[in-house]
């Protein structure tokens, strides 16, 4: 149970980055140019280490892990053309377009965060220690998985209140997770496949989507400014990597 009163808290942090990017959403290019570099960041720092460390645990050389990142980049990028190519023809076919995209984007985030629940379900039953290490470190990095479900929503053309809804979608989903957890345990030779595929997909999301966005939004003035706050956002993720460790 301690468990699931810990993903209430990831709940909490998430609403409460998904609503700090509807307030800022007139500085929409600001908040995806840092919600670019924390999903970077979540790739680089968090995910693709742990992936091929959770590889090596089962006996493994961390090659699967890293081919299940590549798996999930292209197979993101294919969701996306799919998604793209069924509203091609369609009445207001470009609005249609750009919320499919958005859509998509978004229910991949929403997804990682179920599994971050599962992960603090999974880590408490390694030990409570572990649990609450992983719990504390969820609980921070979820802040800015609102911060990024609101973003790319907004991004791609949705109202408020469909963000809003997508956002509490992605803030319940650790719970979600976390309570799964009390009916089975996971593998450990499927954690580094997953971990990995999500890492692509995350790659995908944040150099091939929303970067390239904010860059476009922002102008070439701005390029600059926002390529750094990318870098802030990267590196809020290794302080956080390191103060979680």
């Amino acid at each position: 149970m301690t468990a699931l009163w810990l993903a209430l808290g990831t709940l909490i942090a998430t609403a409460a980055g998904g609503l700090l990017a509807l307030t800022l959403r007139e500085r929409l290019h600001w908040v995806l140019g840092f919600a670019a570099g924390v999903l970077l960041g979540v790739v680089a720092f968090d995910l693709l280490p742990e992936s091929v460390e959770q590889s090596r645990r089962v006996g493994g050389d961390g090659q699967a892990a890293l081919v299940a990142v590549v798996v999930g980049f292209v197979l993101f990028h294919a969701l996306k053309r799919f998604a793209l190519a069924r509203h091609a023809h369609a009445a207001g076919s470009a609005l249609q377009r750009q919320r499919a995209l958005g859509t998509v984007s978004s229910l991949a985030l929403v997804g990682h965060s179920l599994m971050d629940g599962v992960g603090i379900g999974v880590a408490f039953q390694v030990s409570p220690a572990v649990g609450l290490t992983v719990a504390v470190a969820v609980i921070a990095h979820d802040f800015c998985d609102g911060l990024n479900t609101v973003s790319l929503m907004l991004l791609h053309r949705h109202s408020a209140p469909s963000a809003l809804r997508m956002l509490a979608l992605d803030a319940i989903a650790p719970v979600l997770g976390a309570a799964s957890t009390l009916a089975f345990s996971v593998p450990p030779a499927l954690l580094a496949p997953y971990l990995g595929l999500f890492a692509g997909f995350l790659l995908s999301i944040g150099a091939m989507d929303i970067l390239p966005q904010a860059l476009s939004r922002a102008g070439p003035a701005a390029a600059r400014n926002l390529i750094g706050l990318a870098g802030l956002g990267a590196a809020s993720m290794v302080a956080l990597t390191r103060w979680a460790a």
